[in-house]
């Protein structure tokens, strides 16, 4: 091990703050303990002036952490996690008006009960549901049942579908506005129907692919609220995620409007496309 760094991070907490640097005006529901780790996730999410004060801090309780080994050659990592049990949240400390104050949710599906509720309200309400879900455990098809844009992994499309193309279609079939896949190094696909949409990966210096996928889903919500097409949302959900490989932590590289704008106008993609062929 050539070096330690302790850094914040966090899939939903990560996410927002892209949309926050993006331009977003985020609120953060979620829990912490009491063991002193919890203002080193939270305080970078305040300085950006995302909502925190729905964060319920859990007495006795061990914030979630994760270990994460970086490969100096690649930038690829390996995480290993952990997440107290005492941290899952209750529903009755809940608000619909959370919810429903909202122009978008996004979740994960951490606490599959709760998920699956706030996604439910969300869309009675007429709110767009985006979420990162990225393992296979019980309650997680009533999390995707509700969910319009579900944006998972490769690993968790083979282990619950078998492939990132049947992912797509399994999604869709359970009721999925647009789902997609993120593919890593070889970008994104999306759609349910027909041939994928392909969107490859861009060209950078990669120094730690932590957060990537969790800076895709906060561009990728932008992208979606301004009215963009699959093909743009798609684009720019990849580009933000490859700018944030070039730094080190999942929030290292984060860039702002100004900053993405330029590198979509100058970046180029990878020449090996996703896979498929793009039709829309």
């Amino acid at each position: 091990m050539r070096e330690y760094l302790r850094l914040p991070g966090g899939q939903i907490a990560t996410a927002l703050l892209a949309c926050a640097r993006l331009g977003l005006r985020t609120a953060f529901v979620s829990s912490v303990g009491d063991d002193g780790v919890a203002e080193s996730v939270l305080g970078p999410l305040r300085s950006a002036g995302i909502d925190v004060t729905r964060v319920l801090e859990i007495a006795g309780a061990q914030s979630q952490l994760a270990l994460i080994v970086v490969d100096t050659q690649s930038g690829e990592r390996t995480v290993v996690w952990h997440r107290d049990a005492r941290l899952a949240l209750p529903r009755a400390r809940l608000l619909r008006a959370d919810v429903e104050r909202g122009r978008a949710l996004h979740l994960d599906a951490g606490d599959a009960d709760v998920a699956a509720w706030a996604a439910g309200v969300a869309r009675a309400a007429g709110i767009p549901v985006f979420a990162d879900v990225d393992t296979v455990a019980p309650g997680v098809d009533a999390v995707l049942r509700a969910v319009d844009f579900p944006i998972v992994s490769t690993q968790f499309a083979e282990q619950r579908f078998g492939s990132p193309h049947a992912a797509l279609r399994g999604l869709a079939a359970l009721g999925a506005r647009y789902p997609v896949v993120t593919l890593g190094e070889r970008g994104a696909i999306g759609g349910g129907e027909d041939e994928p949409l392909a969107s490859p990966a861009f060209d950078v210096e990669v120094r730690d692919t932590t957060g990537a996928g969790d800076v895709f889903h906060g561009a990728f919500v932008l992208a979606a609220l301004e009215g963009a097409d699959a093909a743009r949302a798609l684009r720019v959900a990849n580009a933000a995620a490859a700018m944030n490989c070039r730094a080190l932590g999942a929030q290292g590289g984060l860039p702002t409007r100004a900053e993405l704008d330029a590198f979509l106008a100058s970046a180029r993609t990878r020449s090996i496309a996703a896979s498929g062929v793009p039709t829309r």
